[in-house]
């Protein structure tokens, strides 16, 4: 293609690792218009906002941005150009119409089933502004290019989108849609693909990755142990994780490949949001704390060393102290070594933003600062035990200082190591120096 008739692409990316694959997507389905990504919005012929509605004020901080693109956008049309800007993502498919409405120069409204439709959307949004919010995830992956950009040594593949539980906090099965599953030759293919561009770890995502119910092209309904077992056997691939589950979907098969799979990693994200059997019942949750422990003592029957993390929720309507401190119960008797710890705020449409007993912020707080000081301990000590031990590190960043490389353990910690030769892309033994509570400093082993 002439350099002359390209066009500069920029997208931000808001939220989950899906949220950062989708993108990736956008720019592959652009690429044949002449679209290239580029990393600033000046001077961009189209700009993308892919936004998340989980986190709160996610609305605001759309607006927030699209304040300050619009100076870009100003700029483009003074020179005589044109700039695209579109909105997609979770808060596009929730709030297209009040986005459209609100901010006239947004020149396209999209949600995540959407965008492999983009062509179209693009030449329409020349002579019209375009909503899709429609919910076809059937459709999306069906119709997707082969992916086209090399992820490096650690790439990321959704095989699994939306979600049938319907927790009361959450807007995901709203903004997704229903549980879907991609085929397991799809995902086989596209993992193929990923190892010929030089992955050696694989990331399976999915917004409910382990209720993952792929067809094989007999028609044969596949779960997410087996599908972990066929990637792992694919050549070149060293490692597979998966994210993010859910304890109701944790089923013996899954809990076996860690136990069975050598590829697979030994760490666990799995949410429970609390440790209250009372608030998990008015979360919707479908299981209880017994059940948790159930799975966390199979599994680590299995793989004795597994990294366990999660995710909880602090200050949800109706939470007591007793249900607070049956969730610091909880969590001292897992003993994770990380977690993801957020105050309850309300997302609009969800049954929990209308519940009664809604916590003030102060208590809150006060309660997130005892979680976190709890959960951080656990991570500092988790380091701390690695300390002398060697583990083996895929190294996919380069450092700020000099011949420094960056990458993760087995245990997902986040390892630097300084050395004279050139690691990227390697998987090679390190011996764990010195822990901090978020990292490891390491040397290789000789």
């Amino acid at each position: 293609m002439n350099e002359n008739t390209q066009k500069k692409l920029y997208i931000k990316t808001w939220g989950c690792q899906m949220n950062v694959y989708d993108s990736n997507r956008m720019a592959d389905i652009l690429s044949p218009l002449g679209y290239k990504q580029v990393e600033a919005p000046d001077d961009a012929d189209m700009v993308i906002l892919n936004t998340c509605h989980i986190r709160e004020k996610a609305t605001d901080k759309v607006f927030s941005e699209l304040g300050r693109l619009r100076e870009h956008q100003d700029k483009k049309k003074e020179n005589g150009g044109k700039m695209l800007m579109a909105v997609a993502g979770c808060v596009a498919q929730a709030e297209g119409d009040f986005i459209m409405k609100r901010a006239p120069y947004v020149d396209m409204v999209f949600g995540p089933q959407t965008y492999h439709e983009l062509p179209e959307m693009v030449i329409r949004a020349t002579g019209e502004r375009v909503v899709n919010t429609e919910m076809v995830t059937e459709s999306k992956f069906d119709k997707l290019p082969e992916e086209n950009i090399s992820q490096g040594p650690t790439a990321f593949l959704s095989i699994q989108e939306g979600c049938d539980k319907f927790c009361t906090f959450c807007v995901v099965p709203y903004t997704r849609g229903a549980e879907y599953s991609r085929s397991v030759r799809e995902v086989v293919d596209e993992a193929k693909r990923l190892a010929d561009t030089g992955a050696r770890e694989i990331t399976l995502l999915g917004q409910n990755v382990n209720a993952y119910h792929g067809e094989d092209e007999t028609g044969k309904t596949w779960s997410l142990g087996r599908l972990i077992a066929a990637v792992a056997d694919i050549n070149g691939i060293e490692r597979v994780r998966y994210s993010t589950s859910h304890p109701r979907d944790m089923d013996q098969e899954l809990i076996d490949a860690h136990r069975d799979i050598p590829e697979c990693m030994p760490f666990l994200h799995l949410p429970i949001q609390s440790g209250s059997n009372k608030l998990l019942k008015t979360m919707n949750r479908k299981h209880d704390r017994d059940l948790y422990f159930k799975i966390i003592e199979d599994v680590r029957k299995g793989r004795p060393d597994i990294a366990l993390s999660s995710d909880f929720i602090v200050g949800f309507p109706g939470e007591t102290d007793q249900d607070f401190e049956d969730t610091m119960d909880l969590i001292e008797r897992v003993n994770f070594s990380s977690a993801y710890s957020f105050i309850y705020s309300p997302r609009p449409g969800t049954p929990a933003a209308n519940m009664q007993q809604q916590l003030h912020d102060k208590i809150k707080s006060e309660r997130l600062t005892r979680l976190q000081a709890l959960l951080a301990e656990q991570q500092k000590q988790f380091n701390a035990n690695t300390v002398g031990k060697d583990v083996t590190v895929i190294f996919d960043r380069r450092g700020r200082q000099d011949n420094q490389y960056l990458g993760r353990s087995e245990y997902n910690q986040a390892v630097h190591v300084v050395a004279n030769e050139d690691l990227f892309g390697q998987m090679r033994k390190v011996r764990v120096t010195a822990s901090t509570q978020s990292s490891l400093t390491a040397e290789l082993v000789a």
